[in-house]
């Protein structure tokens, strides 16, 4: 059963966590003949019925721990955007580095890496190099803008926290809330939010009827719904003011 491929390979039920990646600050490498893709595809990011950005993304799992990929691109008339992350974590599912890129509209760049009791960001503003202290464990989610996938991270950290091993798959007690520490990198600010469990749904994608497992993501900057496979891989979010997002 892929419960244990929930990134968060703890023990028995956190082998999806344990992504290869290369430490920080050396140099990019060969891909690692152990490394394996546990999750990659794309999602549309929806306006009403209007596709106004696509995010593609890998997530890689080996014995370094594990590496998050992403790339969000959107076009809407002249305004164009392009951005890239990469979220590195030890095999202990704590943060090892993240850093995310824009290449349009404009071009900067941030990274997020521990530092004893601190996270520590640098980001560029202009030409200048700036630095800000959170006071915040190296436990603590990464939830950035527009990088979906992201969320499924935070699904697999609940699942591995909240839920137990039945012989259909995972069993999750319905309602159960958990709380998550968070920073959001780009809008440099951390919060905590909170997941629940809302039992199967059967959900109509595209024309094809899917049972799906249904979970509430609140926090201070508003609350989505999200839905995951029997595969524990996410397949829809729908947010309160009606942005959604499908894997395609």
């Amino acid at each position: 059963m892929r419960s244990v491929r929930i990134l968060l390979l703890l023990a028995s039920v956190v082998c999806l966590l344990q992504i290869v990646s290369t430490p920080a600050g050396a140099k990019e490498k060969e891909k690692d003949p152990s490394e394996k893709a546990v999750d990659s595809g794309s999602f549309g990011v929806f306006s009403g019925d209007h596709r106004v950005a696509t995010e593609t993304f890998t997530i890689a799992q080996g014995p370094g721990g594990s590496v998050v990929t992403s790339e969000f691109k959107s076009a809407q008339g002249e305004q164009v955007a392009e951005q890239s992350s990469r979220l590195e974590l030890t095999p202990s599912v704590e943060l090892r580095v993240y850093t995310w890129k824009e290449a349009l509209p404009e071009k900067t760049q941030a990274t997020v890496t521990p530092n004893e009791t601190f996270l520590i960001e640098r980001f560029t503003v202009g030409d200048k190099l700036n630095e800000q202290n959170f006071l915040l464990p190296t436990s603590t989610t990464i939830l950035d803008d527009y990088f979906f996938i992201q969320r499924e991270v935070l699904a697999w950290k609940y699942l591995h926290m909240a839920c137990h091993d039945e012989k259909a798959g995972l069993g999750c007690p319905r309602g159960q809330k958990l709380q998550f520490g968070t920073l959001n990198p780009h809008q440099r600010s951390s919060m905590n939010v909170s997941i629940e469990f809302g039992g199967k749904e059967k959900v109509t994608i595209r024309g094809k009827e899917q049972e799906l497992s249904r979970f509430n993501l609140s926090g201070e900057t508003g609350d989505w719904a999200f839905w995951l496979d029997e595969q524990y891989k996410l397949v829809r979010m729908r947010a309160d003011a009606g942005v959604e997002v499908l894997r395609d």
